[in-house]
């Protein structure tokens, strides 16, 4: 009886030491070696697998099922923002609650049915191999065997030989870096890969996604490079001992400068940055509208464009004249254009900061635009039918319209604006009489974008950073440093679409300069329904070039001093009603900071570098007589400035 109670006792303590981890310490340790959580109620099963590429390379990926899934379609993202955080944004049993937040739309994807699919991109996180920020394709730039266009394809191949709750069908979706990364999946797609919705690409980081705009460099996303190119994880984290980044980057003098002095020059893509300001051979060859141009639409894609976009206001609206232009592309083509900020479209969106819109635009999108979409091509569901190939809101009159097309680039039939004496804005040319308008543009005191102290980017719900676009332009037009000009009050709407274009004649006593231009509608002194709009400056649309490549993108060039030059460039597209008892105005300035690097306006081979000497005031005079704007206008009005006859 004794021995067999000694040894019950024995296989007892061996169960137990089975049961904990190896105790070098002394101890039996708390935590089991493999923990298995208690699932069997959720209501989705969730794989974590290793992907294998071409390469030999395994990709770490996340895969969510809804429970009793069969023939079920997969929409994949492929992201570098950590795939395990994507698929617990709330830690739930339920899916649904699981993806609420960023990339993810659970009102469709959820309530779809659909298998969810994360995978972080190579280089990081759970993923195998190096990171290259907007690894190109394979070619000049790329000399390995693998880019995000096999990765997804390799990624698909596997998903639909070991995913038995699938049909067979796969779509990419995602936003933002996500959104350039389902681009890629375009070029030599996997035949399984029936839908595309890229959400506010990256797709051109020089002409006007992310990193410049025009030449001028946006300095303040060295942060995000620092934190998502230092590390796998991103555990290495910017530093700043400044409350407010107007200081912060005017004591550093130069973005370079202020790179360097964090460590930056340890970071490929920041080395990159700073030996390739220009548009050269490595930026066009990144450029995805211009590969995909070459190359072709072969599977239905829907592009998601915000007219408000702070991050990446070029690239849908880039892509999608570069596809339109090819007529065996055109059926696969599709496009929306909402009144969102970057990403908007994915959240409630019944405001645009402090602009109300009417409706909850956002939901409108999900439900009457991309979930069609998706069924349509994903499920062979044609109970709803497909969107038209565009579909715009039209911000002022708060209303959604429908197209086969968006206006070519350079409007025909315009509307032109004409720069005016006396700050005036008209549809009559200035005679030569009306000579110049002039400032002062100094360095030492650049033009804040917003007013300060000005926070570094952040996406909170405090934050001014995603809505500053939307943000009123009343502080700008009160600096003698920014020239105004202003429209008399409507008498009837002014309808406006596609790409606005400035035709700025000016002069400099410097040799080189920054030209801001921005369209903006200005609400009546009193809006009894929503006081504090009275008077409000919305910018409607507006960007920065930098001086040096007026002639040339590629080759900068010096500007004469005290010699007019023309400046000429499109803004972002447009799509906005100026309503009766409103006026238009445009403000012309040379500085936009501390977003945008100074130009320090005097000529130097590469601003990056520029020492402190070379930042010096400099007097623009603006030609009045060469001076407009043209826009594309659809209104029936000629002259919506006076009162039509009756």
């Amino acid at each position: 009886m004794q021995k067999s109670l000694l040894l019950t006792a024995c296989l007892l303590l061996s169960c137990a030491s089975a049961m904990a981890s190896p105790a070098p310490e002394g101890i039996p340790a708390d935590m089991p070696q493999d923990f298995h959580a208690s699932d069997s109620s959720f209501d989705y099963i969730r794989r974590n697998v290793m992907i294998p590429m071409r390469d030999g390379k395994k990709l770490h990926t996340v895969i969510m099922i809804p429970k009793g899934a069969h023939g079920a379609p997969i929409l994949l993202t492929r992201t570098p923002y950590n795939a395990d955080e994507m698929v617990t944004h709330n830690i739930s049993g339920h899916m649904r609650s699981a993806l609420q937040g960023y990339d993810n739309m659970p009102d469709v994807i959820a309530d779809g049915g659909y298998i969810r699919v994360i995978q972080d991109v190579r280089g990081k996180y759970g993923s195998e191999g190096s990171y290259v920020m907007n690894r190109p394709l394979r070619g000049p730039l790329n000399k390995s065997t693998v880019d995000h266009a096999t990765d997804t394809w390799d990624t698909i191949e596997w998903l639909v030989h070991n995913v038995h709750e699938s049909n067979g069908k796969v779509g990419i979706i995602g936003v933002s870096y996500d959104g350039f990364t389902s681009m890629m999946a375009l070029f030599n797609p996997h035949p399984a890969l029936r839908a595309v919705v890229p959400m506010n690409p990256m797709i051109d980081g020089w002409r006007g996604d992310d990193w410049f705009h025009n030449g001028a460099f946006r300095q303040q996303m060295l942060p995000y490079i620092y934190d998502q190119d230092a590390t796998r994880s991103n555990t290495a984290k910017w530093w700043s001992s400044y409350h407010d980044d107007y200081n912060l980057y005017l004591d550093a003098v130069s973005a370079g400068a202020l790179g360097k002095s964090h460590g930056m020059d340890q970071i490929g893509f920041f080395r990159q940055i700073l030996a390739h300001p220009a548009y050269d051979s490595f930026w066009q060859d990144m450029a995805v509208d211009r590969q995909i141009a070459g190359y072709g639409l072969k599977v239905p894609t829907l592009l998601v464009h915000s007219l408000w976009d702070q991050e990446d206001i070029v690239g849908a609206i880039g892509t999608y004249y570069a596809l339109h232009d090819r007529a065996d592309s055109r059926d696969n083509l599709f496009l929306v254009m909402g009144p969102w900020n970057h990403g908007g479209e994915i959240r409630q969106a019944s405001t645009m900061g402090a602009v109300r819109l009417g409706s909850d635009t956002g939901a409108y999108f999900r439900t009457r635009i991309l979930e069609p979409f998706l069924a349509h091509y994903l499920k062979d569901d044609s109970s709803v039918p497909l969107p038209a190939h565009v579909t715009a809101f039209r911000s002022g009159r708060n209303e959604w319209e429908s197209s086969d097309s968006l206006p070519s680039q350079a409007c025909s039939p315009c509307t032109t604006l004409y720069l005016g004496a006396g700050h005036t804005l008209g549809l009559t040319k200035a005679d030569s009489a009306a000579g110049t308008e002039e400032y002062v543009s100094d360095p030492s005191r650049p033009v804040p974008y917003l007013p300060r102290a000005i926070e570094p980017i952040a996406h909170t719900p405090v934050s001014a950073w995603p809505n500053w676009l939307a943000s009123d332009q009343r502080e700008a037009s009160g600096r003698t440093d920014v020239a105004t000009f202003t429209s008399p009050v409507l008498t009837a709407p002014l309808d406006i679409q596609g790409l606005p274009v400035v035709h700025l004649t000016a002069s400099t006593t410097g040799t080189d300069g920054d030209f801001v231009v921005k369209l903006i509608d200005v609400y009546p002194d009193e809006v009894p329904e929503q006081p504090e709009m009275g008077g409000y400056q919305l910018m409607v649309s507006a960007d920065i070039l930098r001086g040096r490549y007026r002639r040339s993108i590629e080759h900068p060039e010096p500007i004469p001093a005290n010699t007019p030059q023309l400046y000429s460039f499109a803004l972002p597209v447009a799509n906005h009603t100026f309503l009766p008892g409103h006026r238009v105005m445009i403000q012309v300035q040379s500085s936009w900071f501390p977003l945008y690097d100074r130009n320090p306006q005097t000529y130097v081979d590469n601003i990056f570098l520029a020492p402190p000497a070379a930042y010096r005031p400099a007097k623009i005079s603006i030609d009045l007589a060469n001076s407009w704007i043209d826009v594309h206008s659809t209104s029936s009005v000629a002259n919506p400035f006076t009162s039509p006859r009756p």
